[in-house]
Order: C-alpha cells, then sequence, then structure tokens
C-alpha cells in the first residue's frame, strides 16, 4: 500500500461595385487573379498540408495572445506568479519554454534573449527548441535563425518513437520551421495520414487502447498544432474517445488532494506502489485545461472547467507555473462537475473508475492499465495485478464472494464458478477473463448471458431495491463449438428476464454513466 495522507491537507471573394465599366485590361487582371486563387484553392474535403501561416503558429492565436496580455495588463494571480518566477531567475525545470512564452507576452528582450541563449546552447528538448524558434522570431539574427533551424531538423530526425510525445515533438518541429520550400508538406502529411489516421485513431475509436495519463497532454498539444496551423481537427477520427475524455480526465484522480508547499494537486491515478509524481500530476491539470481551451462549449468541457478553476489547484511552481498561465482561462465558466455520474466505464478498453460521491474524503475504485485498485482514508491499495487471459485471481475466495462497498455499488473479485448476495444497485466483478462470456442466473429469474470488457470486468446493473442471490459461470464450449452447461444463445450479449419482469443489465450495455 502507498499512503498518499502523508502530505495531505484533508483547444465569396467579394469584388467591390463600380458604377463605370473597367477598361479591358484590368478586367484580364482581375480574371487572371481569381482564376489562380481557385486553382490554388484545395478541393473540398482534401487536407491541406503546406503552411501559410505567420509566427508565432504554436498555441499563441491571435485569440490567446489577447487573452494572455489581458491577463498581464490585469495583474491576475496567474500572471503574478508566472512573472514573479521568471524575474526571479528562478531555476525554471523547463527554461525554454518558460522564458519564451514570457518574451511573447511582454516582448521583453532580455528575456527572450536568455530562452535564445538556453536554445543555441545546451538545450536539447526538441519541443522547447521549437517553442522558442517559434515565439522569439523577432530577435533571431539570420545567422541564428539557420542554427536553430539545423539543430531542430537533426534533433527531430533521431526523433523516431510512435508513442505520442516523440510525435508531438516532430509535429512542432515541423510547423515551427517551415518556410517557403513548403518541406513541411510531406512529413506533416505522414503524421496526420500515416500515423495518425492509420496507427492511432482507429484503436481509439474502437478501444483498442486509452491514451495513458501521463500522454494526454501530449495529445492535446497535437489537436491544437494542427488545428490552428492545418485546420484539421484529429478529433473527427476517433469522435466517441473525445467525447468522454473530459469525463476521464476527472474520475481518473483519487478523490483527496495532496497539499505540497506550492499548491494542492489533483493526483491522476498511476500504476504501481511508488509515491505521486507532481510533475505528472501538474501535466495532468494542464491536459485539462487545454482539453477546455480546444472546445469550451461542448457541455463535457464544462464540466471539466468546473473540476479545474479552483484556485487551490493554480500551479504556483517552478514547473506548473508556465502551463498554467499559458491554458487556463478565468473567464470561461465551468459547470458544477457534482452533477457528472460518478462512474466511468470504457466497454472495450476496459478502464473504470467509481467513486462513492463527489467528496474529497469519498471511496474510489478503478481499473487502469489492468491493474484495480481501491482509495480509502487517504491510501490506496492495489487489489490485482493485471490477470492474463484464463489465470485465476491471486485473490483468497471462500464459496461465497464478498464485495468491497463504494457508494451503492459492490465490487468483487471474480472467479468461475462464484456465487454472491447483492441488494440491488450496480455490482461491478472484476478479473474475470477479457471478453469472455459468462452467464449470469439471478434468484427468480432466468440465466443472462454476458461478455466482459477488455479487462475482465463484468458490470451488472440491478434495481436498488432488488435483494437477491446471483450465480456466475464462465460459458464453455464443447469440441463441436457448441455451448455445455448453459442454454444455446446468440452471439450478441442478451438479457433474458421472467418473473416480474425485472432487466439486469450487462457490461455490454453500459458505458459512461
Amino acid at each position: 500500500m502507498r499512503d498518499l495522507g502523508a502530505r495531505d491537507s484533508g483547444l465569396l471573394i467579394r469584388a467591390g461595385f463600380q458604377s463605370r465599366v473597367p477598361s479591358p485590361q484590368p478586367l484580364v487582371l482581375m480574371r487572371t487573379t481569381i482564376l489562380a486563387l481557385l486553382l490554388a484553392t484545395t478541393a473540398p474535403g482534401q487536407d491541406e498540408f503546406r503552411l501559410y501561416t505567420e509566427h508565432p503558429r504554436l498555441f499563441l492565436t491571435p485569440q490567446r495572445l489577447r487573452l494572455l496580455k489581458r491577463e498581464r495588463d490585469r495583474e491576475s494571480m496567474r500572471w503574478r506568479q508566472f512573472d514573479l518566477l521568471v524575474r526571479a531567475a528562478a531555476e525554471m525545470p523547463e527554461p525554454g519554454f518558460a522564458l519564451a512564452l514570457h518574451y511573447a507576452v511582454t516582448g521583453d528582450a532580455a528575456i527572450g534573449k536568455k530562452a535564445v541563449d538556453w536554445a543555441l546552447g545546451p538545450g536539447t528538448d526538441l519541443r522547447q527548441l521549437a517553442l522558442v524558434y517559434d515565439w522569439c522570431q523577432p530577435l533571431l539574427s539570420p545567422a541564428q535563425s539557420k542554427a536553430l533551424e539545423t539543430k531542430l531538423r537533426k534533433l527531430a530526425a533521431l526523433k523516431t518513437g510512435p508513442d505520442l510525445p516523440a510525435a508531438r515533438d516532430r509535429i512542432l518541429a515541423l510547423i515551427a520551421t517551415a518556410d517557403d520550400t513548403h518541406a513541411e508538406e510531406n512529413p506533416l502529411r505522414e503524421m496526420v495520414q500515416g500515423w495518425w489516421r492509420t496507427q492511432i485513431a482507429p484503436k481509439l475509436a474502437d478501444g483498442r487502447v486509452m491514451v495513458p495519463l501521463d500522454q494526454v497532454f501530449a495529445l492535446c498539444e497535437i489537436l491544437h498544432a494542427t488545428r490552428d496551423n492545418l485546420k484539421i481537427d484529429l478529433r473527427e477520427d476517433a469522435p466517441s474517445y473525445f467525447r468522454e475524455l473530459p469525463t476521464y480526465q476527472v474520475l481518473a484522480n483519487y478523490p483527496a488532494p495532496l497539499s505540497a508547499p506550492e499548491n494542492e494537486y489533483r493526483i491522476p491515478v498511476y500504476r504501481g506502489s511508488g509515491q505521486p509524481d507532481l510533475d505528472r500530476a501538474a501535466l495532468s491539470r494542464a491536459a485539462g485545461l487545454s482539453t477546455v481551451a480546444y472546445d469550451n462549449n461542448a457541455l463535457e468541457s464544462q464540466y471539466l472547467q468546473g473540476w479545474l478553476i479552483q484556485d487551490r489547484f493554480m500551479l504556483q511552481g517552478i514547473f506548473g507555473a508556465p502551463y498554467e498561465f499559458l491554458w487556463a482561462n478565468p473567464y470561461q465558466p465551468g459547470l458544477s462537475y457534482f452533477q457528472l455520474p460518478v462512474f466511468f466505464h470504457d466497454q472495450h478498453s476496459g478502464a473504470l473508475f467509481l467513486r462513492s460521491n463527489w467528496e474529497d474524503d469519498a471511496v474510489w475504485f478503478g481499473i487502469y492499465a489492468g491493474e484495480a485498485q481501491i482509495f480509502r482514508e487517504g491510501r490506496v491499495t492495489v487489489l490485482n495485478s493485471k490477470v492474463n487471459p484464463g489465470q485465476s485471481p491471486k485473490v483468497p475466495l471462500g464459496p461465497k464472494a464478498e464485495g468491497i462497498q463504494v457508494g451503492d455499488a459492490s465490487v468483487l473479485v471474480g472467479r468461475s464458478p462464484m456465487q454472491f448476495a447483492m441488494e440491488g444497485g450496480r455490482v461491478l466483478v472484476v478479473s474475470l477473463k477479457p471478453r469472455s462470456k459468462y452467464v449470469v442466473e439471478t434468484d427468480d429469474e432466468e440465466m443472462s448471458e454476458f461478455e466482459t470488457d477488455g479487462a475482465g470486468t463484468l458490470v451488472l446493473e440491478y434495481p436498488g431495491d432488488w435483494a437477491a442471490g446471483v450465480r456466475i459461470q464462465e460459458v464453455l464450449h464443447g469440441s463441436d463449438g457448441t455451448e455445455v452447461g448453459v442454454a444455446a444463445s446468440g452471439l450478441e450479449p442478451r438479457t433474458v428476464a421472467s418473473g416480474g419482469g425485472r432487466a439486469i443489465r450487462g457490461a455490454a450495455d453500459v458505458s459512461t454513466r
């Protein structure tokens, strides 16, 4: 067990009308110009991978830059903290990012030159180098610009990994260094069409993968950079995933905040028994703020904003303060997250999070990357490691399984066969075989067949006043393919109810509720 309580304080061309008939020569020129524009226009539905945007291209859209300068003029809390750290020469963990951002907002050449010196000198972080190159363009001499561009291209050639942070770094470098030669066109086309639409988006769309929490921020930066410069919304390739992402970003946190000298942190779930990583927690918050900034009109984003905007979680440390200033929008209203469901479940990947309520002392249960955990009284207990298909969970079970209560729901570690008594509500049976069929028999009801999710969980929903015994057994198949030991059924999970007509719902019927 690990203790979180030790430090716990509780994104017609119009021609002017002229009454006189123009001379033939201007008419020819006008027609030629219009024809050239039409020929240069991309066909409808066809993506354009050449850049025509001016610096700054990365994240600092005109609208966002106006917001940041307004925050500076108002001397808001976020600006004062960020400005204090920069002007006090604090040892920022990401100096290129922090100093370049401060220069972009203030125009302070002395600060900007520090960012340039870092980039031309010891800096090797491709993402930060791209930001310095993009945001500090007015300060770069032709020789400095060429030297930094060369450095960026060399480092980008080494970033060959398929993971989201590596892809993000390459995309930012390509966008930052794009010029009139349009050398960025083919690599960006490959990143969008070859990498994103072929390797990543299909897996997100069908639930084969969920982006790890420590990579969601990289995904958000990719979304902003591509939409701001290529006018491509990558969410359209996996709409259901991105629709549920804000809820995932809320419920995938342990209930109790962790107090640090600079501010309080929400701690996102993580595997294993180590101590929380506060930089990871800061990036998780930055990912949430960036998600809201990308689509602040979406209902889910407004709940996420309500979760994020509390001042006690404002990032004030040397790592988090630049992110807080860049992405937070204190003028954006948020909805109360107390109205959100306390349950998140992705049927395909098996990611699942459940809270007893929205208070900081709530009991929380989660399945993240195949690991089941329970959080209560400031402590996280790992209930099981990832169970391989066909492997029995390493948890002693008597003849009847006993559940862990999380609010109105019960969590049980499964086996086949198993039996238990329930008193209505939601029942989670975990650590069964992934994507396998099980027959569920409830007292006074006919048998029903369900399929477990990608992590081996059955989610059963009963009316709140229904007290009964439940028996679960895996569906077995004979050598001829017929089902053994249960009534034959179709391939799809189904529910057969009798008696009073009260139906139960299985995992295949449940998503986010």
